[in-house]
């Protein structure tokens, strides 16, 4: 059990995963041989929270492997920050060099606050996102930033998050949040009476739970940080004091019989973002130790990561733009300085379409004869897997592969809860036609199901 409050550290919207990134379809293969995937792979992600298993999955993609990937939400609002994040992934290194990108993205990711050079990044990008989710279009403006499946009301939803993200410091705005404030207020709610001790509390769960978890590359100072500010990325001298508007949500709370709508931090305020990219790396010079300390933090992992992550994107985008330096790029961003870079200078990637379908759609997808065994690959979040069931039967393809997100670094539960969300996945993947790959046991973050023979 974390030092807190039952169920309040992880908050109730998932702005980050609870588990690395993963590759969708190296698992696949590993089960049955590199011929498993030909064709057009199609690959249904529910409840992923942010795109890590997105770009890793297309980062391990053969030259001739075309990848569709299907992506279904909770809420409109990890919708809007799904897509920031891959427009942001997308952006040309030639105008954004690949050292900044990286440092753009992990601070929209993962700050509570963020520098004014970051905002201003964030609203020309929020700017075109609004502009595309409001046309009406019947093809997509961008391959991979496909809005067209969602309903009428889903994308006027997604307008109106992206215009508060446009105008969140707006003078004429009144009272913008300060997340400062209401990060505290998460805190105060978390520790309760313990609050004043709140160092120790931060201790013990890195200390009890994430590094016996084998997240030991988290450096406690990065840790104590994050959990104090919600700062986790901080990469360049700067001033980190601005709110990040796309970690701000609305939760409604019943008072006296009546429902009031509260905006404020309502994420993980336990766990952190680190798990997402800077727990697991291939590089195992990151993983070296020096008098039994980790030599390189979660933060330089998830830097490398998803720097390697972006480099790849750029490769399968037919180009030699991989490599291009901040200083190569400057030559062209002192050009475009200050001017959105539009759906159509985004780099299009060879063979890659990501389509995101509504909130509500996963048990309809049955109705609709294109999706009968459609899908090689089917990824359930810890946050959304009870929407597993019967469905399954319907839409997986045979010989389809089904990971579930497991609740290892999920630290309001103990190991008995813990134990007991695996075996609930189990039965619950058993009724939807699969079965264990291979024996789990209790440190696995995933699950990986095989179609029942």
């Amino acid at each position: 059990m974390s030092a807190g409050r039952t169920s309040e550290g992880a908050g109730c919207i998932t702005w980050w995963g609870f588990s690395p990134a993963q590759d969708l379809l190296c698992l696949g293969e590993s089960l049955a041989g590199p011929g498993r995937f030909e064709g057009e792979i199609n690959v249904l992600v529910v409840g992923s929270a942010d795109p890590r298993h997105i770009l890793k999955t297309i980062a391990g993609l053969h030259d001739k492997q075309s990848l569709h990937i299907w992506v279904i939400e909770n809420s409109m609002e990890v919708v809007a920050r799904q897509l920031l994040l891959l427009y942001l992934a997308l952006v040309p290194h030639e105008y954004m060099g690949i050292n900044e990108k990286t440092e753009v993205f992990l601070e929209v990711f993962g700050n509570s606050e963020i520098r004014s050079q970051t905002e201003e990044t964030l609203q020309r990008a929020a700017s075109q996102l609004s502009l595309s989710v409001t046309e009406t279009l019947e093809a997509a403006r961008h391959a991979c930033l496909n809005t067209t499946l969602l309903k009428f009301k889903e994308r006027d939803e997604l307008a109106r998050i992206f215009n508060l993200w446009i105008q969140s410091s707006s003078s004429e705005r009144p009272a913008p949040i300060r997340m400062s404030k209401v990060w505290d207020y998460r805190i105060r709610q978390h520790l309760g009476t313990r609050y004043d001790s709140r160092k120790g509390c931060f201790d013990w769960d890195l200390t009890m739970k994430l590094h016996t978890n084998g997240c030991g590359v988290i450096n406690k100072h990065q840790y104590v940080r994050w959990r104090e500010q919600g700062l986790a990325f901080e990469m360049r001298e700067g001033v980190y004091q601005i709110t990040n508007p796309t970690l701000l949500s609305t939760r409604v709370f019943n008072q006296k019989g009546d429902k009031v709508a509260v905006r404020g931090y309502w994420g993980d305020i336990v766990s952190s973002p680190y798990l997402s990219f800077g727990i697991e790396t291939d590089d195992r010079n990151l993983l070296k130790k020096q008098n039994e300390q980790h030599i390189k933090t979660a933060q330089d992992i998830s830097f490398a990561n998803v720097q390697g992550l972006f480099q790849s994107l750029s490769s399968r985008r037919g180009c030699l733009t991989a490599a291009q330096s901040d200083s190569e790029a400057e030559k062209v961003s002192t050009q475009t300085e200050q001017k959105s870079v539009s759906f159509d200078d985004l780099m299009h990637l060879n063979g890659v379409f990501i389509t995101f379908l509504p909130l509500d759609s996963l048990h309809k997808l049955p109705d609709k004869q294109k999706y009968s065994h459609y899908f090689q690959a089917i990824y359930f979040s810890a946050s959304c897997v009870h929407q597993l069931g019967a469905v399954m039967r319907q839409i997986a393809a045979p010989d389809a592969v089904l990971v579930v997100e497991l609740a290892k670094h999920i630290l309001d539960l103990n190991k008995e809860q813990e134990a007991g969300f695996a075996k609930k996945v189990a039965s619950m993947a058993l009724e939807a036609g699969f079965e264990p790959w291979r024996e789990g046991n209790s440190g696995d973050v995933h699950a990986v199901f095989v179609q029942q023979k």
